[in-house]
């Protein structure tokens, strides 16, 4: 795979990797009436959780108890935001759902940063949230799932700008993606005693089970995999231009998967906030969400 992936531009494998990754959200929405948007994201922790364990086996790596609580604190906030990120989606369109929680990132590298850009940056990724927010209360949504998913979402940009803090912490005391499946195994471990009592009809149906897994490997591992390879041949300016793609390729599956097509002020606010991206220039991490 890397070797093939090698000889494709990066741009094209970014591409890649925001379609995989949001048609795996896609797919989520489908069993959201199932089983219930925070149960399959708890599932989706799972099954990645496993199958990082299985491939870094990080028992074979010598850890101190400080590096094994920093990863476990990572690991509860990306549960948190991919939880929180599937409960939004539940209730908003994909599109925007994804830019609004750009506005964790974002605010990220304004505070972190020290130019023009960064400042800027928030302040355009502002404009195209306050939009998008404005767009949805005025929809034909109801008001309560209106509500319940703006405020998801917002918590789901909050998570992401920990995770983003917390990483940059486990990746200079860790080991990479050997970290990771600690930080996933630890994130699913707090999160199972309020989600797993309440997912066991997906063990007793093997479709389901084969969805969470189709789920957790296109919106978790072949994101990862992919993002890997691209770091290996962009600049960290460059990757985060490639990150303002994003919101571009989950209205696509929103709108080809969900039916879910944007208004010409939707398509405003997704172009404000993928400016806003792109202005920030800082390396931000997507989410396994």
């Amino acid at each position: 795979m890397a070797s093939a992936a090698g000889r494709v531009p990066p741009p094209a494998l970014f591409v890649v990797s925001g379609l995989t990754q949001y048609l795996g959200a896609a797919i989520a929405v489908g069993l959201f009436a199932v089983v219930g948007a925070p149960e399959v994201a708890w599932l989706r922790i799972v099954v990645a959780a496993v199958l990082l364990l299985a491939w870094r086996r990080p028992w074979r790596q010598r850890w101190t108890w400080r590096t094994l609580a920093w990863a476990a604190v990572f690991g509860v906030a990306l549960a948190a935001m991919n939880v929180t990120f599937y409960v939004a989606i539940d209730h908003l369109p994909l599109g925007s759902a994804v830019a609004i929680e750009f506005i964790g990132p974002v605010a990220v590298a304004a505070i972190t940063g020290r130019g023009w850009r960064e400042r800027g940056g928030i302040a355009v990724a502002a404009a195209g949230v306050v939009l998008l927010a404005g767009v949805t209360l005025t929809s034909d949504l109801p008001r309560e799932d209106v509500v319940i998913g703006l405020v998801a979402i917002a918590l789901a940009a909050a998570c992401w700008a920990a995770y983003i803090l917390l990483g940059r912490r486990v990746a200079l005391a860790g080991s990479g993606v050997t970290s990771l499946s600690v930080a996933m195994a630890a994130g699913a471990l707090v999160f199972a005693p309020f989600l797993a009592p309440s997912s066991g009809a997906v063990l007793e149906d093997w479709q389901l089970l084969l969805a969470v897994v189709g789920i957790a490997v296109c919106s978790s591992v072949v994101p990862y995999v992919l993002e890997q390879l691209i770091l290996r041949r962009v600049s960290a300016a460059t990757f985060s231009v490639l990150l303002a793609m994003l919101p571009a390729t989950a209205v696509v599956i929103g709108a080809v998967v969900l039916q879910q097509v944007p208004s010409w002020l939707e398509l405003v606010g997704l172009l404000l906030v993928s400016g806003a991206i792109a202005m920030t220039a800082q390396r931000t991490d997507p989410p396994p969400a």
